[in-house]
Formats: C-alpha cells, sequence, structure tokens
C-alpha cells in the first residue's frame, strides 16, 4: 500500500490542488453571484453549466486521451480551466459566467478521467480498493476545504479567482515531472439505458436522483447561505461540513451494504438524507443555527455515500461483462441529473424563496428512499453471497468512478475463480 502511494505521489499531490480549486471556485461564485443580485434560477442556469460541460467532457475526453496520452490532456486541460476561472473576474455577467462553468466542467472532466484512470491501471488486486478510498479522501477532503479559502480574500475582488486559477496551474506540475509511465487507455463500452433500467431500474432511477441531489447541493449551496444572511466563513462551515460528514460516514454505510441487502441500506440511507434536510429546513425557519449546521453535517454523510450504492446495486444484477459498459450509462444519468439539479432548485427557490432549497432535498432523497421500497416488493434481494463489494466512489469526480469500481469487482471474480478452478482440479 506504502509503496503504491510512494509510486503515485503525483497523481494525489495533483488531485488535491484540482480538488481544492474545484471547491473553492463553487463556493466563490456561489457567493459572488449572490454579491450581484443574480436571481437564485438565473445562477441555476450558471451552475448547471458545470454539469452540462462534465457531461461533454466525459464523452469526449477517452478519445483524446488515446489519441495524444494522459500528460498532454491534462496539460492542456488544466490550462484551460485554468483560463476560465479567471475569465469569471473579468466579465460579471451570467452569460459569460454560465460560458465559462461549461468550459470548466468540460476540462474538469478530462482532468478526473486522466486521473483516475491513472490511479486504476497502477494499482493491483491487493491495493486497489484502500488506493480507491485514499482517492475518496482526497477528492472530499480537497472540495471541503477549498471552501474556507472563501476567508483569505473579498469574494467581490480579483484575488480569489487568481488563487483558484494558480491551483489549477500548479497540478500539472507534479504530473508533469513525475516518472511515472503513462498507462494505456480504453474507451468503455455502452448499454442502452432501456437495458440497465430492465436489469437494474432502482440503478436507473437511483444515478439521476443522485445525480440532481448532488448537483443541487454543489451548485446552490452557497447561494442558499448567502440569502440566508450568513457570513463568509459560515459559508465556508455550513458547505465544508457536507463533505466532512461524507468523509466519516462513506465507509460505515458501505460495510453495511455488504453485510445486508443493499436495497435496505440504500433505502435507510437516502431516507436518512430526507430527514437531515427536513432538519436543516426547520432549523433555518426557526433560525438555528447550530441546527442547520449539524443537519448539513448529516446530509452530507448520507447523500454523498447514495452514488457508490447505486452502483454497486446495479452490478448485483449484472453480469461481468456488462459491468464497464453499465458504468458509463450510470455516469451518463449522473451527469444529467447533476445538469437538471440547478436550475430546477434555483427556480424553486426563486419562486418560494430560499428554504425551497432543503424542501427540495428533502423531496428529492424521500422520492429515491420510496422507489427503493416498491422495487424491494417487486423482486427478491440479491443473496450476500453473491452481492459484489462495495467500493467507495464519490459522484461528480470522473466517469472512471463508477468504472474503477467495477475493476474491483470483476478482479474479485476473477480470483474466485480461479481458487475454484484450481480446487476443482487439485491444485
Amino acid at each position: 500500500m506504502l509503496q503504491a502511494v510512494a509510486a503515485l505521489w503525483a497523481l494525489f499531490l495533483g488531485v488535491a490542488l484540482i480538488m481544492l480549486a474545484n471547491g473553492l471556485q463553487n463556493a466563490l461564485l456561489g457567493v459572488r453571484a449572490n454579491m450581484e443580485a443574480f436571481p437564485a434560477w438565473v445562477t441555476g442556469l450558471v451552475m448547471a453549466g458545470y454539469f452540462l460541460g462534465f457531461l461533454l467532457g466525459s464523452a469526449v475526453t477517452p478519445r483524446l486521451i488515446q489519441r495524444v496520452g494522459h500528460v498532454r490532456v491534462f496539460g492542456a486541460f488544466a490550462s484551460l480551466a485554468s483560463v476560465a476561472v479567471l475569465v469569471h473576474s473579468l466579465y460579471v455577467h451570467p452569460l459569460p459566467w454560465m460560458a465559462m462553468r461549461l468550459v470548466t466542467g468540460f476540462c474538469f472532466a478530462g482532468l478526473y478521467i486522466v486521473t483516475e484512470s491513472w490511479l486504476n491501471e497502477r494499482s493491483d488486486n491487493h491495493s486497489r480498493g484502500s488506493l480507491l478510498s485514499l482517492y475518496m479522501v482526497v477528492v472530499l477532503g480537497g472540495m471541503g476545504g477549498g471552501q474556507f479559502f472563501l476567508t483569505v480574500a473579498d469574494p467581490g475582488g480579483f484575488d480569489l479567482f487568481i488563487l483558484a486559477s494558480v491551483l489549477i496551474s500548479v497540478a500539472v506540475v507534479p504530473m508533469l515531472i513525475s516518472a511515472s509511465p503513462t498507462p494505456p487507455f480504453e474507451t468503455p463500452s455502452k448499454l442502452s439505458l432501456l437495458e440497465l433500467y430492465r436489469l437494474s431500474p432502482l440503478g436507473v432511477v437511483g444515478a439521476a436522483g443522485t445525480g440532481m441531489a448532488h448537483g443541487s447541493l454543489f451548485g446552490m449551496g452557497a447561494v442558499y447561505a448567502r440569502e440566508m444572511g450568513l457570513s463568509l466563513p459560515q459559508v465556508s462551515l455550513f458547505m465544508g461540513l457536507v463533505f466532512l460528514g461524507g468523509i466519516l460516514l462513506q465507509f460505515p454505510i458501505g460495510r453495511f451494504s455488504d453485510r445486508f441487502d443493499r436495497r435496505l441500506v440504500l433505502t435507510a440511507t437516502t431516507f436518512a438524507a430526507a430527514l437531515a434536510a427536513a432538519g436543516a429546513l426547520a432549523g433555518g425557519l426557526l433560525q438555528h443555527q447550530t441546527m442547520v449546521f449539524a443537519c448539513m453535517a448529516l446530509l452530507g454523510g448520507t447523500s454523498l455515500p447514495l452514488y457508490a450504492l447505486v452502483v454497486s446495486h446495479s452490478n448485483d444484477h449484472l453480469r461481468v461483462d456488462q459491468m464497464v459498459a453499465a458504468s458509463s450509462t450510470i455516469y451518463f444519468l449522473v451527469g444529467l441529473g447533476a445538469s437538471l439539479g440547478p436550475v430546477l432548485v434555483g427556480a424553486a427557490m426563486s419562486a418560494q424563496g430560499p428554504q425551497a432549497f432543503f424542501l427540495w432535498l428533502l423531496l428529492l432523497h424521500g422520492a429515491i428512499g420510496f422507489f427503493a421500497l416498491y422495487r424491494m416488493t417487486r423482486r427478491p434481494a440479491v443473496p450476500l453471497e453473491e452481492q459484489g463489494a462495495h467500493v467507495p466512489a464519490v459522484s461528480g469526480t470522473g466517469s472512471v468512478s463508477a468504472a474503477a469500481l467495477v475493476t474491483e469487482v470483476y478482479s474479485e471474480t476473477e480470483s474466485a475463480e480461479a481458487q475454484e478452478d484450481e480446487a476443482t482440479t487439485g491444485g
């Protein structure tokens, strides 16, 4: 494990810097949009540009990697993303901001795919799960830490945009000076949406719903906080608690899903997220700040693990040869949902006020939970011995997250088959 981490130090350092920049930029744009008096529905459209760009980037990047290689793609996208951040500070208007968010999402998709495919290729069957877990901690920790950079300068000026740009630019350096060879890359095949729904209805609905929830949470969380009158340090804490909760509860929820019917765990987790959103809604109405912050941590801890649960549940109903193809379709659904989430919640906040933010998250998580309950009445549970292993993954971090999880499952399946063959032939 330590040897693998040492060999991949450049990758982890680059990811940490990228996530710091991403966390800062997401919070900064929400705060600055509020300062510029953008209506909530307009801000929702601006934030949705990132997820739409991410979806496009996830489709285009694999071909670019095959054509020019990992390092060149990483360097080109980092440079373009660095420039896009600066353009936000030069033209403070919804139209150029939405265009730059689309460019940023496109570039970040490429950056994540490069790093995650590199990580997956350079890990073996024994270290992959641990390395993916460490990667998840770096991703969530970086995004959470980026929120607190809001307090180092005035968000109404240029400084924070420059800082985000610098972080992205510096992230290229470790990758370029690393002596680690670049891995080969294969574009994953796809499974049609209708075919995937036939095999795993809950996987399809859960992926779309999770994307909408996370797009809303990340895209409009800072906007809600500012409209509720929170100071900049409080906005940083408000959003940072989401990622802290995700780090703390990702592993325990994953372990429960390996020991019990995964649908039951998914149902309980979504209802817990709905309950957390209800608590935050009540805390906001009562102006009880501590209650809101505590519920934000619980919301992050129960909502962020949903992506890995959805992928794991889907894999339980797929053949090994279908899993990689399904992962691409699942991520498309997550990206589509994430593109719609900020638009819908922004419109709701414009019509009903900032409290519509938590009401939307309450209804969305509740709907996923009730659909999971419905599916439990339609099909028996997969026997525990046939369930695949849960590997932590985070939605919105790249199209290879699901594929990396699939690779772990595939490796374990191959190992089990090899041991069975060896036992059958008498060693």
